[in-house]
């Protein structure tokens, strides 16, 4: 009785890992950090999610313009579907585009169907108004089901956690912004920031836009480059379910 006792609960465990941790292998491989570099370079990737957003994402893509560096934004569905020149604007200025569902929910609470049309709908989403097909998944609070990331890869998609998030979303200030990503980063850092809100369309990011150009400032005099996430296509999906 003990031994089966025990036994559910390092189940539970293993399960609670896989379903709250943003990097867990247990439900399958997520990229939470970039290569070792092979030329000596130390370099960092920014990432953006839950955009576009009509006030924040304009200057954050201004600031990136400025200041030649290139970053990935995890796209929501239903923003990009209000918001669609934003997408292409940034696909347009050579920023890589992924998929952050539509919906925004955490999908460790949901059923495989669900979860594959949220990652379908949010695709669909991206292509009509960027016309790229989005090739990196991250799952809202990174939170994923037994399925979600299999799924993702059937839409063509890598899953991709963090390595370090410096809670923006909290609006605690752009200095502080500014602190707590340069204080963390490190060679083969993937920060996360937001350029959007995942809950309200027209929320406030504006302190994320005001801390990035000394950010990036910041990351170049400690000599970090800012690169983009490592392309690894996966297969594209042979059948492209119906609405």
């Amino acid at each position: 009785m003990l031994s089966a006792a025990a036994a559910l609960v390092a189940a539970a465990g293993v399960f609670a890992h896989g379903a709250w941790h943003r990097n867990s292998p247990v439900f399958g491989p997520a990229l939470w950090r970039l290569p070792a570099p092979t030329d000596g370079v130390p370099r960092v990737s920014l990432t953006f999610d839950d955009g576009p957003n009509p006030v924040a994402t304009p200057r954050i893509l201004d600031a990136l313009a400025a200041a030649g560096a290139s970053a990935t934004f995890f796209v929501l569905g239903r923003h990009a579907a209000r918001w669609p020149e934003l997408v292409a604007r940034a696909a347009r200025e050579g920023h890589q585009i992924g998929n952050h569902g539509f919906h925004h929910r955490k999908l460790h609470r949901r059923g495989p169907g669900y979860v594959r049309d949220d990652i379908w709908l949010g695709r669909r989403a991206i292509e009509d108004a960027s016309g790229v097909t989005p090739r990196f998944f991250r799952a809202p609070h990174g939170f994923r089901s037994p399925w979600t990331t299999s799924i993702a890869r059937s839409a063509g998609a890598r899953t991709v956690g963090w390595t370090l998030g410096v809670w923006d979303s909290t609006r605690p200030g752009a200095e502080e912004i500014r602190r707590r990503a340069l204080a963390g980063a490190r060679s083969r850092t993937i920060l996360l920031l937001h350029d959007g809100d995942g809950y309200d369309p027209a929320g406030d990011r504006a302190q994320t836009a005001e801390a990035l150009p000394s950010l990036l400032a910041g990351l170049a005099a400690r000599g970090l480059s800012v690169a983009l996430l490592p392309e690894e296509r996966p297969a594209d999906a042979t059948h492209r379910p119906s609405a």
